[in-house]
């Protein structure tokens, strides 16, 4: 379709940056108001935990009508996508989504959570983006990358979701938040949000598709492009920008908007070196976990989820396993030399909670 829209000048690769930046400043606008989290919704308690699950679940149920009433309308198709391989490989994503659920709570915030918080100020979560960023380009070029081989290597067949499983989200957004009550502007926000999944799919698998100068068909992510952005940033003169790096920047600027505009800007650093090992270990699990299981909360959570993909399903259920039992083991060995619960955190952890 692309070369039906009349650019002389503009590539598709050029026309997918900029189309990138514009649906990463939606994206981190929407995200840090209403500080978008799966994580605080799976190991949180009590009204506010589960109106974050609310949040996160009706962006999610958007995600997936929206994506696959583009599917219905043959509009786009992902018959050729890797989300719809028809082989798991099994034991990569298990693995990968376990180590991205541990890493995710030892960091207080997933992958898109930290990218916000650090467009807010948050030092930390700068920190622990580029050492996830680092591990997961180890992992896909680097000295992890056998590793990835390895596992990738156990396979199963990959079973077939129904079409009436994209019903399932929006039920269960319902129920959540039928129970929580969340603001309704919070929730118009989420839907807003979640609808940015199809239009990543449309932009670049129908309005930006060129036989000629083909772009890899993709929507809302963070392993990968964060390590796309890390070797762009080291390497530009040798290597282009893509989709993921336009992603990358647009959700930094957009954050950094929103943050600076309601007053939520606040520069924060670690408070000692245990704590910046255990951000940095974090970092670490999840760059590496991310690239294993074919995505983050947010690659796989909404965007894989939303073509029905059994893979991205299975790295889901995976991180949010792994960030389940993760939180309680941290919560037992915390305990006893705090009385500060792990659903209550300090002053200091509290915005990379949010």
């Amino acid at each position: 379709m692309f070369e039906t829209l009349g650019f002389e000048t503009l590539t598709p690769r050029t026309a997918s940056i900029l189309f990138g930046l514009g649906l990463g400043a939606a994206f981190g606008v929407l995200a840090e108001i209403t500080r978008f989290c799966l994580r605080r919704g799976i190991i949180g308690s009590g009204r506010e935990s589960q109106s974050a699950l609310a949040i996160w679940v009706t962006a999610m149920a958007v995600a997936v009508i929206g994506t696959q009433a583009a599917v219905s309308a043959d509009l786009i198709s992902f018959g050729e996508h890797r989300f719809h391989a028809p082989t798991l490989p099994i034991l990569s994503l298990l693995a990968g989504g376990i180590l991205f659920g541990v890493g995710m709570v030892m960091t207080r915030g997933c992958l898109s959570r930290l990218v916000v918080l650090s467009a807010s100020g948050n030092l930390r979560a700068v920190v622990v983006l580029g050492v996830a960023a680092l591990a997961a380009l180890a992992t896909l070029k680097g000295i992890f990358a056998p590793l990835r081989n390895s596992l990738a290597a156990i396979e199963i067949a990959a079973p077939t979701l129904p079409a009436w499983s994209a019903i399932m989200p929006v039920l269960l957004a319902g129920v959540l938040i039928a129970q929580s009550r969340p603001k309704l502007r919070s929730v118009l926000l989420a839907g807003l949000l979640g609808a940015l999944v199809p239009l990543g799919w449309l932009g670049t698998g129908l309005v930006l598709f060129d036989e000629f100068d083909p772009i890899t068909m993709e929507s809302l992510s963070f392993t990968a492009p964060l390590a796309d952005t890390l070797f762009w940033t080291a390497a530009s003169s040798a290597v282009g920008g893509n989709f993921g790096t336009g992603l990358v920047g647009g959700v930094l600027l957009g954050a950094l908007i929103s943050a600076l505009i309601a007053g939520r800007f606040t520069l924060q650093g670690f408070e000692g070196p245990a704590q910046m090992g255990r951000y940095l270990s974090g970092g670490v699990l999840m760059g590496v976990g991310g690239v294993l299981a074919g995505g983050c909360t947010v690659g796989a959570g909404l965007s894989g989820v939303a073509t029905l993909s059994s893979a991205a399903l299975v790295a889901l259920l995976s991180i949010i396993a792994g960030a389940w039992i993760a939180a309680r083991l941290d919560a037992r060995i915390s305990a006893p030399k705090t009385s500060v619960s792990a659903e209550q955190p300090t002053t200091q952890e509290a915005p990379l909670a949010a």
